[in-house]
């Protein structure tokens, strides 16, 4: 296309002005026209033209607003019909002109043709021909026929009386323009959301326009709905500082709509607002803005929005994901994980507080997951300093928290949801007045086609968080909440409601002896009792709420002895009793938060009641028992549950499954024990000896998880650089895990064996098996992410197997030494050959020879063999035998002197 700029010229004749090209962007009045070239990496120039030789009638203009004297001008006759005629013939159109003239103020006249060449039709001709202008006789030259025409079609106008030309005067043909709306709220009300037809007569920016509502002609304001686009700020001088894009945004609209016919569907006008959709025939300009990232959604419009605001929110994902303009620098908050990790199915285990539940994932692994843009009940101003002397039990005690921890719980407590990650809210300090949070998974959950979150805004039992308008963090169903709680709201619905407060009035009588007794004949009589299981202490220990008489109460499981889990004693912490963990995770997955029935028989002098819980037909304890993660106590034989219990413990004592796997048969039964196993099946597994203790005790971590282990502390140690812990800030009690800072200066995880004095701290470094006497300031709590839950201690404790450890402390010394020197921090292969006092007896070899390293120890006279009866074991004995009868006959290291052990084995350190 041909420059749309020209040369200048002063004001005389072009001779022979050459032919140039644009497109129409606007048209001002009956004989003036702004014509735009082609974009090129931006908004392309413009310039305007002025029609030669004729004139229109001008069009109606405003009193400045800055001057008050001044009036509206009003449309001349015949120029509105005049500006239409060419809008409706140009607009968006390529036209060719000549500049003949160019005036000292740089105004330009010449001829307009519609389409590439001067064959095309001649603007000018056609707006005398149809009597919408006039031809300006007083500067005619006899000998220009372009001039002589226009005056012939000037005399054929006025013999048809069109136009202007007509009988009347025109006064009919000036419209009354109404620059402002008294009531615009009633006025936008008044239209019911109807199209109205209008034509777009100014583009402020990409979303804001200027449009005469038709037919009768006001000229208002309209701002898209639901959508913003980068604007021209004002500065004080009066310059305008673009946004980036905002040149971009601004042409990408009036390129389709200045001066268009087009449809307003006026929404809504808060603060004297407009609000509207346009409504083209090739499409709806709100929906193009954010599919080429020209603009972003807004919350606060959105909701008037009323073609779908769900489009509005796809057309600007899809910005997004393509990065385009606004979007060029866009990171997704869900960006870094992998797709299983954002769309995932999970069965819900547990429902803490009002928005947020603890799932298992098809892998078994279990995580909290906090519903997106939502906020739970909270006591707020007053009411949160209101009986500070009385214990705060939040469930009970924040208005509506338990309606909607209920309405969760009864909704999805076992079942399947499909989770979708939103975004990770990262971990915040304490802040003043503010706690600190761990990192937050966000989703939305839905169960049945049906957004848990939305339901819960829309039965008023939560609210919705507002966010800034650049926060991206937020639910992929935003606007839905919204309205959800637009109609709670309306309804007067949950925490919106005007009426009281529910008040849930909840006695806790677990530990009250004397109200426990008292209640005790009550829960006897009732037989069977609803409850709903609240809390699991341990797999047979429960805390239950019982509905009917709104009370929570301790409960213990009648008939079976649990495995006991780790708990804080008078006498420091009790150990855990093996399987006691899985005692507890598998009472937790049947009836954690689940509707239950209990038969109270008894209590304990705690004022914990005793009785028997019931499931869906699911006895607990027969269960536990079943699942060899208990055993029955004699209690049990006076209920009428007794033959079931035994049976069942029967059956998993003869399998030998979880707490009876080292069960010690009658010797009738050892019989068939030995007979089953013919012969020993090795199953070596790749270990790293990281630690061997003074009595040949060592320590080994599986080759396998070493990467997870490495993983976890190094997460660990930046995230303790990002917030390291405050000296001396930890209170040290024996059998916790914590941290410890090693002699290296970095952070392990640890446990607390004994304090003789804070300076003086015994502690374990479970991964790793070494042990340390470190100053109370050396430790630290372990951040909940990096507990044992999250990964199991990884040093695991092993002895010889078929060895004896010398009792002298000079050969035990030298066995120590060798050991050292051949295995510590050296990987090897382990296999577990029968079970120890304290820990399991092992054969290990060296990872590349794959020699028995005790073998090798016996080989070399450093130790005598430990001889095992187990028949399974016998060919293994029988070598280590031979081998000892070889360091014997070669008089290595202990049988230097010969065969010490007929009558002075104990001098030696040894006994026979």
């Amino acid at each position: 296309m041909a420059s749309v700029s020209a040369p200048a010229q002063t004001a005389q004749t072009a001779p022979a002005a050459p032919l140039q090209r644009g497109i129409v962007k606007m048209v001002l009045s009956g004989c003036a026209i702004i014509v735009r070239g082609q974009p090129r990496g931006g908004p392309p120039p413009e310039r305007q033209i002025n029609l030669s030789n004729i004139r229109a009638g001008a069009m109606a203009r405003r009193a400045a607003q800055a001057q008050p004297d001044t009036k509206d001008t009003p449309d001349e006759p015949w120029a509105f019909q005049a500006r239409e005629f060419l809008r409706k013939k140009l607009i968006g159109k390529e036209v060719c002109f000549t500049v003949e003239i160019k005036t000292a103020l740089g105004r330009e006249y010449g001829m307009v043709y519609l389409g590439r060449d001067t064959t095309g039709e001649n603007i000018a001709e056609s707006l005398v021909s149809e009597g919408l202008a006039t031809v300006r006789r007083e500067g005619i030259r006899g000998n220009n026929p372009e001039q002589a025409r226009l005056c012939e079609l000037e005399d054929q106008s006025k013999a048809s009386k069109k136009g202007q030309w007509s009988e009347g005067g025109g006064t009919h043909t000036i419209r009354d323009l109404k620059y402002t709306i008294d009531s615009p709220r009633n006025f936008v009300d008044s239209l019911h959301q109807k199209p109205i037809n209008a034509i777009i007569e100014h583009v402020r920016d990409g979303s804001v326009v200027r449009a005469l509502l038709l037919p009768d002609y006001y000229l208002v304001t309209v701002m898209l709905s639901g959508i913003k686009c980068p604007t021209f700020k004002r500065e004080a001088d009066g310059v305008e500082t673009p946004e980036s894009f905002a040149a971009e945004a601004k042409f990408f609209t009036e390129s389709r709509l200045l001066q268009r016919d087009v449809q307003i569907i006026l929404e809504s006008c808060p603060n004297q607002i407009i609000l509207g959709t346009i409504l083209h025939p090739n499409g709806n300009i709100t929906e193009l803005l954010l599919k080429e990232g020209f603009a972003r959604c807004v919350d606060w419009s959105m909701a008037v929005y009323t073609q779908g605001a769900e489009k509005l929110r796809a057309a600007e994902r899809s910005a997004k994901e393509r990065k385009v303009r606004i979007w060029k620098d866009y990171v997704a908050p869900t960006a870094n994980l992998d797709q299983k990790d954002r769309q995932f199915v999970a069965k819900v285990m547990q429902v803490v507080n009002a928005d947020a539940m603890v799932v298992k994932l098809n892998s078994g692994e279990y995580k909290t997951i906090h519903l997106s843009s939502i906020r739970p009940p909270r006591i707020e101003g007053e009411e949160k300093n209101k009986d500070k002397d009385k214990r705060f039990r939040p469930l009970y005690d924040i208005p509506y928290m338990f309606e909607a921890r209920e309405f969760l719980r009864k909704k999805l407590i076992g079942k399947k949801v499909n989770v979708t990650v939103d975004y990770i809210r990262a971990a915040t300090g304490p802040g003043e007045g503010t706690p600190a949070f761990a990192e937050r998974t966000c989703a939305t959950v839905t169960i049945g086609g049906i957004n848990i979150a939305e339901a819960l805004v829309s039965k008023g039992l939560a609210t919705v968080i507002r966010y800034r308008q650049d926060d991206d963090q937020r639910s992929s169903h935003y606007d839905e909440l919204l309205a959800a709680e637009a109609r709670a709201i309306k309804n007067g619905k949950g925490l919106h409601s005007k009426k009281e407060v529910p008040i849930h009035r909840v006695a806790d009588i677990s530990g009250e002896t004397q109200k426990a007794k008292q209640f005790l004949p009550f829960l006897q009589r009732a037989g069977r009792s609803e409850a709903v299981v609240e809390y699991v202490f341990s797999g047979s220990r429960l805390k239950l709420y019982m509905p009917k008489e709104t009370c929570l109460i301790t409960f213990l499981l009648a008939g079976i002895e649990c495995p006991r889990s780790s708990r804080n004693m008078p006498g420091g912490m009790q150990v855990a009793e093996p399987f006691s963990d899985e005692a507890m995770l598998f009472t937790k997955e049947l009836v954690l938060q689940r509707e239950v029935e209990v038969e109270v028989e008894s209590m304990d002098k705690a004022g914990n009641f005793i009785g028997w819980l019931h499931i869906e037909g699911v006895n607990l304890s027969v269960a536990l028992v079943e699942n060899a993660l208990s055993k029955v106590h004699f209690t049990a034989e006076r209920s009428a549950y007794y033959k079931t219990l035994v049976s069942a413990e029967e059956a998993c004592r003869q399998r030998k499954e979880k707490i009876w796997a080292n069960y010690e048969e009658k010797p009738v039964e050892e019989v068939v024990h030995v007979t089953e196993e013919k012969e020993r099946v090795p199953n070596y597994r790749a270990v790293y000896v990281t630690e061997i203790s003074d009595s040949l005790h060592f320590y080994t971590q599986d080759v396998e998880t070493g990467g997870q282990l490495e993983s976890l502390m190094e997460t660990m140690r930046a995230e303790i650089a990002a917030q390291p812990p405050v000296e001396g800030s930890y209170s040290a009690r024996r059998g916790d895990n914590c941290i410890a800072k090693f002699a290296d200066g970095e952070w392990y995880r640890a446990r607390v064996e004994k304090i003789e004095s804070p300076a003086k701290v015994h502690v374990f470094y479970i991964d790793y098996g070494n042990r340390e006497v470190v100053s109370s300031t050396r430790l630290a709590a372990i951040p909940p992410a990096f507990s044992t839950r999250t990964l199991p201690a990884q040093a695991t404790e092993y002895a010889f197997a078929f060895i004896q450890i010398p009792l002298d402390e000079d050969a035990r010394a030298d066995v120590v030494d060798c050991i050292v020197r051949d295995i510590q921090n050296s990987q090897c292969l382990l296999n577990v050959e029968y079970s120890g006092a304290t820990c399991p007896l092992v054969t290990i070899q060296f990872g590349d020879t794959k020699e028995d390293v005790g073998l090798g120890l016996v080989k070399e006279g450093l130790v005598m063999v430990d001889v095992r009866k187990e028949k399974y074991l016998q060919k293994m004995v029988t070598e280590y035998l031979n081998s000892q009868e070889s360091a014997k006959s070669a008089r290595l290291n202990i049988w230097r002197y010969g065969d010490f052990r007929a009558d002075d084995a104990d001098e030696f350190g040894y006994r026979r």
